[in-house]
């Protein structure tokens, strides 16, 4: 039995560059489906769906936030709270929200913090690491989570124990220090000496323990996130954190700010499939090989292949490889990335170098996640565009308008209530609606199956800043 409420908060704030195309600024990868049809982001929450748990807080920023919204309705959980980030401050900011969040209610409560991002094949084995660590952690000891090394990672942290014997052990042990990412002699040194583990990111300890590391080990910041916490507002069942204390916080990790100082540490080992899912090479680890060590997703064949990665997530593409050795072949609808795997790690290199020459697909996926739904761009051109918009059951954009395009709405399918003007009528599939330039109006849903339509805009200026919103029931007025 643990001591205390374990409350996961898992940390759904980074952008994943490492897995471009299939993750972008409008699409981080702990949103894609890239395993067993779930988000990563779906399997974390998951993954703390048990008795031991409390519903997860969940932390990300303003842009991702209705998709962690859609992609928990999917799974039909509910979060204890998700809490909204004015600006990326990475994860030492972000951690510290959630404790002094929790704090207000229970400061005695355990934090289990999780990124959304990593891959526990293990479940119950990690449920029960987490169960075993709980007694440390209610005792006022900080415990990270290190995962039985299988190989010389030169990507990954390490944590260094003193007994060689402890890898096994089925309680926290002492942890002796933090390693960061080693060249490859060293982490071959490490591996066969046998007293280190990977650094998971995974923590538990209480909200007391961690508010009383932060005031003594990094004072600024806690008085900045405190401010931020105090400004903090609830707007359509979002904890909004303050703007004017969260831009005065240090972006700095938590291990930079916190572990690699803190001297309560202990790390809990544990043997079980993990993954960080850092980049194609890893999934390529991840996933179940054919007879010749090829992971192949959607639509894709191989002849003659061995040790690649064949991924297409376009419906009605198909991806063929010939005669790949050590491949990554990745298809999106936008992009197609073909290189080698020994190459996983450069990906952030190259998009770093696709924003310099300003190309959109560094950033942006032609499918944009609304709370509403979901539209996808299908064609762009000087002066107009397509859009596939797709309208979930009993959901509705904003009432709004526009300055620079008039649109035209073929319905497809489902039956949609259109406001133009005065005007409200409902319009089934096959039906066509005008709204012109500078016209209020909105579609809704009110049915039980999505609505799907076409949209061509045609105008001077097609951005999406060019929305007017006069009536949100998602609290966009304002905002983004």
């Amino acid at each position: 039995m643990t001591l205390a409420p374990i409350h996961p908060v898992i940390l759904c704030g980074g952008a994943g560059t490492r897995l471009w195309p299939a993750s972008r600024r409008n699409q981080p990868k702990q949103f894609a489906l890239i395993i067993d049809g779930l988000s990563l982001f779906q399997h974390a929450v998951r993954l703390v769906d048990a008795a031991d748990f409390a519903a997860p807080m969940v932390v990300t920023g303003v842009d991702q936030r209705f998709r962690v919204i859609e992609q928990l309705a999917r799974i039909e959980r509910t979060p204890g709270s998700i809490i909204i980030e004015p600006d990326a401050r990475n994860t030492a900011p972000a951690v510290l929200a959630a404790a002094l969040h929790l704090a207000q209610h229970d400061p005695d409560a355990l934090l289990l913090v999780l990124p959304s991002d990593h891959r526990i094949a293990d479940v119950a084995a990690f449920r029960e690491a987490v169960v075993a660590a709980a007694s440390r952690a209610s005792a006022g000891d900080i415990v990270t989570f290190g995962i039985r090394p299988v190989r010389a990672e030169t990507g990954y942290g390490y944590l260094e124990m003193m007994d060689p014997a402890a890898r096994d052990a089925a309680l926290p042990q002492t942890l002796v220090r933090f390693v960061e990412k080693p060249d490859a002699v060293r982490a071959q040194a490490m591996l066969d000496g046998g007293r280190h583990l990977w650094n998971a990111g995974i923590f538990l300890m209480s909200a007391r323990t961690l508010l009383t590391a932060y005031q003594s080990l990094a004072a600024d910041l806690y008085d900045a996130v405190q401010d931020s916490v105090a400004e903090a507002r609830l707007e359509a069942g979002l904890t909004l954190l303050g703007k004017r204390g969260w831009l005065k916080a240090s972006s700095i990790s938590i291990d930079f700010a916190i572990m690699e100082k803190a001297h309560n540490l202990a790390v809990m080992p544990f043997s079980g499939r993990w993954s960080d899912l850092g980049d194609w090479d890893s999934v390529w680890r991840d996933g179940d090989g054919d007879g010749n060590d090829n992971v192949l997703v959607g639509d894709a064949l191989v002849f003659n292949c061995q040790g690649s990665l064949v991924r297409t997530d376009v419906p009605d593409q198909m991806v063929v490889g010939l005669d790949l050795d050590q491949m990554i072949v990745v298809a999106t609808n936008d992009a197609v990335l073909v290189a080698p795997r020994a190459s996983s790690q450069q990906l952030s290199k190259l998009v770093n170098d696709l924003r310099k020459m300003e190309r959109p697909q560094a950033d942006r996926s032609r499918r944009d996640h609304r709370p509403w739904g979901w539209y996808e761009s299908v064609a762009v051109r000087d002066g107009f565009q397509v859009k596939q918009i797709v309208v979930s059951p009993h959901q509705a954009l904003s009432l709004q308008s526009h300055n620079h395009r008039a649109e035209h709405w073929i319905i497809l399918s489902g039956t949609a209530r259109i406001t133009v003007g005065n005007s409200v009528h409902d319009v089934d599939g096959g039906g066509y609606v005008f709204v012109p330039l500078g016209a209020i109006h909105r579609l809704e849903n009110l049915c039980d199956e999505p609505v799907t339509m076409v949209e061509v805009q045609i105008g001077s200026y097609l951005g999406e800043d060019d929305i007017i919103r006069y009536a949100d029931r998602y609290a966009r007025v304002g905002m983004s």
